[in-house]
C-alpha cells in the first residue's frame, strides 16, 4: 500500500486544499492578485480566489482552493505517540490507591497574562469537556486551580506550599511566542527553586504547542489540541506511580 498522499478534495489525489490568510492591504482587485501570487509562491497550481473580505480599512481576508504541488510520505511524518495506557477514572484511582498510598496533589494555572482559562478549567473542573470528568473528579488526585494570570514565582511558590506532585500549565495567548517564553521562564523557575528530586513534573498544554518540543522547553510534558483529562490523568499516573517505582526498583 501507498505511503506517499497527496491532498483531496474532488477526485482522489488531485492535490486540492483550501487556505485562508490576512493581508495587510485594503480590499481591491490589486489585493485578489497579491493573494493569488501568494498562493502560487506556496505551492498551489490554479488557485482560485472563492473568497475576500475586508477587515477594517487597511486589512483583507482571503480564502483560495488550488491542487498542492507537494506530497506526503508517511513514513517521514514524526510526531509524538502515547507511551503510557490509557487508564479510566477507576484505574487511576486504584493504582494511586494501591501503589502509591496517596493523593497525587495537581496545581493548575494559566500563567503571564493569559486570561483564558477555558483550557486548564477543561482538565481540573469537575464538569471537565465533551461528556468527560475533568481531574477533580478522581478521588485520588487533589488538585489546586489557580486560575488565569498568575505570575511564575507565585506559581512556584504556590507548588512548593502545596507539596505539588505535577504542575499543569495551560497557555492559550500566543502572540509574539508568548507561550514559548512563558514556559521557559516557569521551567527555569523550578530548576532555580528546587533540586532535581524534588521538582514536580512540569506539563504544559494549549493549541499552538508541538508536542515534541518538551526538552526545548524544559518541560516533561506538551499536550496540545484535542487532549482530555484522561489523557493527563493516566500520564500522571504512569510518570508518579509506575515509572517512579520502577525506577526505585
Amino acid at each position: 500500500m501507498s505511503r506517499i498522499v497527496r491532498p483531496y478534495g474532488d477526485t482522489t489525489g488531485d492535490g486540492m486544499v483550501q487556505l485562508s490568510f490576512t493581508l495587510p492591504v485594503p480590499h481591491d482587485k490589486r489585493a485578489e492578485g497579491a493573494a493569488l501570487q501568494l498562493a502560487a509562491k506556496m505551492g498551489l497550481d490554479g488557485a482560485m480566489l472563492v473568497h475576500a473580505k475586508p477587515i477594517g480599512e487597511s486589512y483583507t481576508f482571503f480564502v483560495v482552493y488550488g491542487a498542492s504541488t507537494h506530497l506526503v510520505n508517511l513514513d517521514e511524518v514524526q510526531v509524538v505517540e502515547r507511551d503510557y495506557p490509557h487508564l479510566s477514572p477507576k484505574e487511576v484511582n486504584d493504582a494511586v490507591r494501591e501503589k502509591l498510598g496517596r493523593k497525587i496533589t495537581v496545581v493548575g494555572a494559566c500563567i503571564g497574562t493569559d486570561a483564558h482559562t477555558v483550557g486548564i478549567d477543561a482538565i481540573l473542573n469537575i464538569k471537565g469537556v465533551a461528556g468527560e470528568k475533568g481531574l477533580e473528579y478522581y478521588r485520588e488526585l487533589r488538585v489546586v486551580n489557580l486560575g488565569a494570570q498568575v505570575a511564575v514565582p507565585d506559581l512556584v511558590n504556590r507548588a512548593v506550599d502545596e507539596g505539588a506532585d505535577a504542575v499543569l500549565v495551560s497557555q492559550v495567548v500566543t502572540q509574539k511566542d508568548a507561550h514559548l517564553h512563558n514556559t521557559r521562564e516557569m521551567s527555569a523557575a523550578f530548576r532555580e527553586a528546587l533540586p532535581p528530586g524534588k521538582r514536580p513534573l512540569l506539563v504544559v498544554g494549549g493549541p499552538r504547542f508541538d508536542e515534541g518540543a518538551a526538552a526545548d522547553l524544559g518541560v516533561d510534558r506538551i499536550f496540545s489540541r484535542g487532549t482530555m483529562p484522561s489523557d493527563v490523568a493516566s500520564y500522571l499516573v504512569h510518570r508518579l506511580v509506575f515509572t517512579n517505582r520502577e525506577t526505585a526498583a
